[in-house]
């Protein structure tokens, strides 16, 4: 078999992951004792491996996650309130075909945005489209994309994502610009997509946020009655991790 005329030709033809684990198996002593079909299902499982590797790093390119979280790496052993089972299930992903919602508040500090990333990467990995958006930069790139024509499109991207996970909410009340665009926002995802939202503040304090008693009926009736809630306590994660040494 003339080896690189064959590799071109898988190259060709897109077939990247087959064309590396061709090299790799012609140039391995392995090469002589495996059967047609069992080079064949070799290459057609290198290739299906390969692909969804780049899916899956296309996603998380484009979710742009705060943290490198996954849900295998949990620490259940934090006291801060997490309820092991409710996260697993969550962590199966049946919430977002549903199109519900999960809140996620909790003092800082207690892994709360790390969570949600965490979420986020499992949706990924299993073929689902993810954003996150950080509260307070996206009101601002909605107030720019007002001016320079990119609104529309910016919206669009908001609402079509699987999973929208919203980080930092209520860290100030909103202007009326933001009571629009979130009602913007969650009345395109609702009973289409799902939303998480992370806060560090109570529930029962959100139409203060919020601000306009009508804006906050509208926002809250779209975004908790259906959603799921982890309510976090205890003292913040980062103090216990070991300091730096400081150089002198």
């Amino acid at each position: 078999m003339l080896t690189h005329p064959t590799l071109d030709r898988l190259h060709e033809l897109g077939l990247a992951g087959m064309a590396k684990a061709f090299a790799e198996i012609e140039a391995s002593d392995e090469a002589a004792n495996l059967t047609h079909p069992e080079w064949l299902a070799l290459l057609l499982d290198r290739e299906i491996s390969h692909r969804r590797d780049r899916r899956l790093m296309a996603r998380l390119r484009y979710a742009r996650l705060r943290h490198q979280a996954s849900v295998e790496d949990v620490d259940y052993r934090a006291t801060r309130g997490l309820d092991r089972a409710l996260f697993q299930k969550l962590a199966d992903g049946q919430w977002i075909d549903a199109h519900e919602n999960l809140i996620l508040c909790g003092p800082t500090g207690v892994g709360k945005s790390w969570l949600a990333s965490a979420l986020g990467h499992k949706a990924c990995r299993d073929n689902r489209s993810v954003l996150y958006q950080r509260i307070p930069k996206l009101f601002a790139d909605l107030a720019l994309a007002r001016g320079d024509g990119r609104y529309a499109r910016l919206l669009r991207a908001l609402g079509g994502v699987q999973l929208l996970i919203l980080d930092d909410w209520g860290l100030e009340p909103l202007d009326a610009a933001a009571r629009h665009d979130l009602l913007e926002i969650l009345e395109e995802r609702y009973g289409r997509r799902a939303t998480i939202i992370t806060s560090q503040i109570p529930v029962d304090q959100w139409h203060d946020v919020i601000g306009n008693p009508t804006y906050a009926d509208a926002i809250l009736d779209r975004l908790v009655h259906n959603a799921h809630r982890i309510n976090l306590a205890g003292n913040s994660l980062r103090r216990d991790r070991p300091a730096k040494p400081v150089k002198d």
